[in-house]
């Protein structure tokens, strides 16, 4: 599903912070990334996003590689098969929750029935009609994690998703994220500072300058 090919990564000032990287992921798979602040878990989510771009090496998805499809078909394939759920919320103002969570079904051409069953998941069922500046931070992020998996995506990107939620509610919203990646068949990516948080995945890595590996209990950062 995903295959990370010598993915290299500088930031502007020469920095590199992404060397050599190679990993590969199949679809089902769920996995936790973890690691020191800096060292370039939200822009390896960046990359495999399509958001940025890597310096040298490639990113595939099913076989093909970001970098070979145009604007637009990069466009569709983010719109179709990728939820993205980042640290900023990136909800719209000017739409109510409802219709926020709706977006990728609309875009997508597909029914929005599903939009009041994720409404209730997140436990939000209630504020369909709300505005975004009428809820708390963590409601808005809650609102964020409906729309990122209410179209059913093929890859989850989630960037410390439970950051603004009380532990009872990221605990519920954690189950959310692995049930619906398991039963989707789809592959997801937690990068998180949270061990409880990591606890839900298939398996923990550690992202360090030298590449992605298996966490070990006494390693974890």
């Amino acid at each position: 599903m995903l295959e990370l090919m010598n993915v290299n990564k500088a930031y502007a000032e020469g920095r590199k912070v992404l060397t050599g990287l190679s990993y590969t992921l199949e679809a089902g798979e769920y996995v936790a990334i973890m690691g020191e602040s800096g060292v370039g878990k939200s822009t390896l989510l960046n990359l495999i996003a399509g958001l940025d771009t890597p310096d040298s090496g490639e990113i595939r998805i099913n076989g093909v590689a970001i970098s070979s499809l145009d604007d637009d078909a990069a466009t569709r394939l983010r719109r179709e098969q990728f939820g993205f759920i980042f640290q900023a919320f990136h909800v719209l103002p000017h739409l109510t929750v409802s219709q926020n969570i709706a977006l990728p079904l609309l875009l997508n051409g597909a029914p929005t029935e599903r939009v009041t069953q994720m409404l209730a998941d997140v436990g939000l069922h209630d504020r369909g009609h709300h505005f975004p500046r009428q809820l708390s931070g963590g409601e808005l992020q809650r609102v964020a994690i409906a729309r990122a998996l209410v179209h059913r995506p093929k890859l989850v990107l989630a960037d410390e998703p439970t950051g603004n939620l009380d532990p009872d509610t990221a605990h519920e919203i954690l189950q959310l994220m692995r049930t619906e990646i398991k039963a989707n068949g789809a592959t997801g990516i937690l990068v998180t500072h949270s061990h409880a948080a990591a606890a839900t995945a298939d398996r923990v890595l550690d992202l360090t300058k030298d590449g992605l590996h298996p966490a070990k209990p006494g390693e974890r950062v």
